[in-house]
C-alpha cells in the first residue's frame, strides 16, 4: 500500500508554493516537452497527483496500476523514465512485487531509469531496488522540488548515454567494415582445390585474420593468426599484423622466413603481453605440396579418409615476444580427397554450459563424416559450434577449409 500526504490538504502533491515557482523554473515545459514517464502506482489518487505534477511542467504521461500493465506498456511503447511504487495490493509492505518487476525491467532495458517509490521508509528495501538496477529512490510523501529533480537529472542521464551509445555503435559500424576490407573479399581459384573461409568476432570487431594469396601459377599462400584478446584493441593489432603481411607475401619467401620477419616487426609494436599466433603454409598445387611453418597456433589438421587425422605441428612461439626465434618448416603431401582444416582456438573452445569446449575432436568427426565441398564443411562446422555453445561465442572464430580435389 502507497498513499500521499493528504494532512495539509491538495496542495502537497503540488510544488509548494506554486507560491514559490521561481525555485522550480528549471523544470521548464520546454526541458521536459520530449521525455516520456511511465507511473506506475495501485492507488488512483496517487496515479492522478502523480500525473497532474508532471503535465503541468511539460512532461507526457502514462499511467498503470500493476506489475503486468507496467510489463504490457514496456513492451508496446517508449518511455524516457519509469516512476515505480514499490508496493502493490498483493503484497502491501515488503516491496516484494515491487523488487520483482525492477529486476523485470532491468532484464528488458539495461539503460531505462527507474526512480522507486515507498512510503515505508526502508532502507533495507531502498538498497536492494538499487542493487536489482534501480536509478534513484524518492519517499512518499515526496517533495515535488526532489522528485522533478531526481526525475530530470535521469532523463538527462539517460539521453546523455543513448547519444554515447549511437556514436560508439557509429564508430564500431565503420570499425567493422574497415575490418572486412582487410579480409579476402575473394577467394582465388586453385585447380584441384576447394577453398571457403571465413570469420566469426565475438564482439564487434575482432582479432582473427586470415588470408589466401596465389602468388604464383602454382604457388598459393594461405595464412590465420589470432591476435590475443578480442575487441577494439586486438583489432588493432590484427590490422598492423595485416599490413606487414601483405608487404612480405610478394617476396616469395618460405613459410620459415616469413615467420621470422613477420615477428621482427611484431615485436617491435606489440604491446606487453599481448601476442599473434600464425600459422602458414605455401600450397604448390603442381606437386600437392604444402610446406609450413607455426607460430604457436592451434595446429591445423589435415582429415585423411574416415580414420586418419594429421596434425602439422612445425612448433614455433608466437609472434612478437621473442624477437630472435628461429621458426621450424615442415611439408605434407596432400592427396586427392584430403581435407586441410585451419581454425582459431575461438571454435575450439566455444564451450557450453557444462563448461565443456567444442574441441577438436568434433572438428575432425565433422570432417569425416562430410567429405563434401569445401563451403558446405565449413558452415557444418561453424553450426555445430553453435549449437555447442548456444549461440555464444566466448571468442573470435574462423575457419579456413583447404579441400583437394
Amino acid at each position: 500500500m502507497s498513499y500521499v500526504n493528504l494532512e495539509h490538504g491538495p496542495r502537497s502533491a503540488f510544488p509548494s508554493s506554486m507560491r514559490d515557482q521561481a525555485s522550480l523554473d528549471c523544470y521548464s515545459a520546454t526541458n521536459a516537452a520530449t521525455a516520456r514517464v511511465l507511473i506506475a502506482d495501485d492507488q488512483a489518487h496517487v496515479r492522478d497527483a502523480l500525473g497532474l505534477l508532471l503535465k503541468s511542467y511539460g512532461y507526457r504521461t502514462k499511467a498503470v496500476s500493476d506489475p503486468l500493465c507496467v510489463v504490457e506498456a514496456l513492451d508496446s511503447e517508449q518511455f524516457d523514465v519509469v516512476l515505480l511504487d514499490m508496493n502493490y495490493e498483493r503484497d502491501t509492505t515488503a516491496g516484494g512485487e515491487g523488487l520483482e518487476l525492477v529486476s523485470e525491467i532491468r532484464k528488458r532495458d539495461k539503460n531505462l531509469p527507474m526512480i522507486v517509490m515507498t512510503a515505508w521508509g526502508s532502507v533495507e528495501l531502498a538498497v536492494e531496488a538499487m542493487q536489482r538496477g534501480a536509478s534513484e529512490f524518492v519517499q512518499k510523501p515526496w517533495d515535488n522540488r526532489q522528485l522533478l529533480g531526481k526525475l530530470q537529472a535521469q532523463i538527462d542521464r539517460a539521453r546523455a548515454l543513448r547519444v554515447a551509445q549511437r556514436c560508439q555503435e557509429e564508430e564500431f559500424r565503420e570499425a567493422r567494415e574497415i575490418q572486412n576490407r582487410l579480409l579476402p573479399k575473394e577467394l582465388p581459384k586453385v585447380v584441384d582445390y576447394e577453398i571457403a573461409a571465413m570469420t566469426r568476432p565475438a564482439l564487434c570487431v575482432g582479432g582473427d585474420y586470415y588470408d589466401v594469396v596465389r602468388v604464383s601459377e602454382r604457388e598459393t599462400v594461405i595464412a590465420i593468426a589470432d591476435v590475443a584478446g578480442k575487441g577494439l584493441p586486438a583489432a588493432l593489432l590484427m590490422s598492423n599484423l595485416q599490413a606487414a603481411l601483405k608487404s612480405l607475401l610478394w617476396q616469395k619467401l618460405g613459410p620459415r622466413e616469413l615467420c621470422r620477419r613477420l615477428n621482427r616487426i611484431l615485436c617491435d609494436i606489440t604491446p606487453l603481453g599481448k601476442f599473434v599466433s600464425f600459422f602458414c603454409g605455401v600450397l604448390d598445387s603442381q606437386d600437392n605440396r604444402l610446406v609450413y611453418s607455426n607460430a604457436g597456433h592451434n595446429p591445423p589438421i589435415v582429415v585423411r579418409g574416415p580414420s586418419e587425422a594429421i596434425e602439422l605441428n612445425a612448433a614455433g612461439a608466437v609472434l612478437g615476444q621473442f624477437p630472435d626465434w628461429v621458426y621450424e618448416q615442415s611439408e605434407i603431401r596432400l592427396q586427392s580427397g584430403d581435407t586441410l582444416l585451419l581454425f582459431t582456438d575461438g571454435l575450439i573452445d566455444a564451450w557450453n554450459e557444462q563448461e565443456e569446449p567444442f574441441g577438436e575432436g568434433n572438428v575432425v568427426r565433422i570432417a569425416q563424416e562430410r567429405p563434401g565441398p569445401a563451403v558446405a564443411l565449413m558452415e557444418s562446422l561453424l553450426a555445430a559450434a553453435s549449437k555447442h555453445c548456444g549461440g555464444r561465442f566466448q571468442d573470435d572464430a574462423s575457419v579456413v577449409i583447404v579441400r583437394a580435389i
